[in-house]
């Protein structure tokens, strides 16, 4: 029986604690939840709203959101910190713990947060943006999104490519815009008709649907070889269907080339592709059978 006193007398305390504790402090409690709860709803619209403003002043799309979510960060940190000073608690120690904790993180997570900071970099100089086709370690494909991590692309089987933004920054990044170069060449004997099978090819391309055809076909001699002429052309093609693209310009270019009776440099019945008379080759190896 005594214990049950006891065990009711200590509920009575805590419950005096609790009504004592509410109506001292339930006001202010309920106040700052309020406003913690209207300032996040505030600080969303802010930082939506920077966002679509950057985007109606021409930003990249990637950028207008970094910028929006900068900001969304910083007041969200402000406005921690005015609610925590309406709960009465100082906000110094917490300071020093975060900056303790911040410095162990960085110790720990050291690839992660480089990826973070070459994302930082790539936003702001925006050597590419969302829809350029780059190519960079050895992978290419069209920018589908950029975020501080990773720059994900797609490539041309549909299948998405991560790219590690530290392994992105300090390298060599080349980025055609929405194109790709195709580029091809192809040997002919000497005694062919060059300035012939140049307008023929001119022609070929031009009646390819595959490739851009904004920008014209630029169609030459690019190199002599012996016993012959090297004839190289250069298309531009939706970097989502350069493959395909590729194919039907060399299958057009054979199948015109067949048609007009003009054959291909052979040596007996192998191709070869000749070695170039260029003077900084003095490779004396024979050349490879194709």
């Amino acid at each position: 029986m005594e214990t049950v006193n006891e065990n009711i007398e200590t509920v009575s305390v805590w419950v005096d604690w609790l009504i004592e504790f509410g109506i001292e402090y339930g006001f202010q409690i309920l106040g700052a939840l309020v406003f913690l709860l209207f300032g996040l709803i505030v600080i969303n619209w802010i930082g939506n709203k920077l966002s679509a403003l950057a985007q109606a002043k021409n930003l990249d799309v990637t950028l207008s959101q970094f910028i929006g979510s900068a900001v969304k960060f910083v007041l969200i940190v402000l406005l921690i910190i005015i609610t925590l000073g309406n709960f009465g608690i100082s906000i110094a120690p917490l300071i020093a713990l975060a900056g303790a904790v911040t410095f162990g993180a960085t110790l720990a997570l050291q690839g992660p947060i480089s990826n973070f900071g070459a994302g930082v970099a790539i936003i702001i100089t925006r050597p590419f943006v969302v829809g350029n086709v780059v190519t960079v370690q050895g992978v290419s494909g069209v920018v589908d999104r950029i975020t501080l991590g990773l720059t994900f692309l797609t490539g041309e089987d549909g299948e998405q490519i991560a790219v590690p933004n530290k392994e992105i920054v300090g390298q060599v990044i080349v980025n055609s815009m929405e194109l790709r170069i195709i580029e091809g060449k192809f040997c002919i004997a000497s005694d062919e008709d060059a300035n012939a099978v140049i307008e023929l090819v001119r022609k070929t391309l031009q009646k390819v649907e595959d490739i851009n055809q904004e920008q014209a076909p630029q169609v030459g001699i690019q190199d002599f070889t012996y016993g012959g002429l090297v004839i190289g052309y250069r298309v531009w093609a939706p970097g989502l269907t350069y493959f395909l693209a590729r194919y039907s310009v060399n299958g057009a270019v054979f199948d015109a080339l067949t048609k007009e009776g003009i054959h291909l440099l052979t040596v007996g019945t192998a191709g070869v592709m000749m070695p170039s008379l260029d003077a900084e080759d003095t490779s004396l190896r024979p050349p490879p059978t194709l």
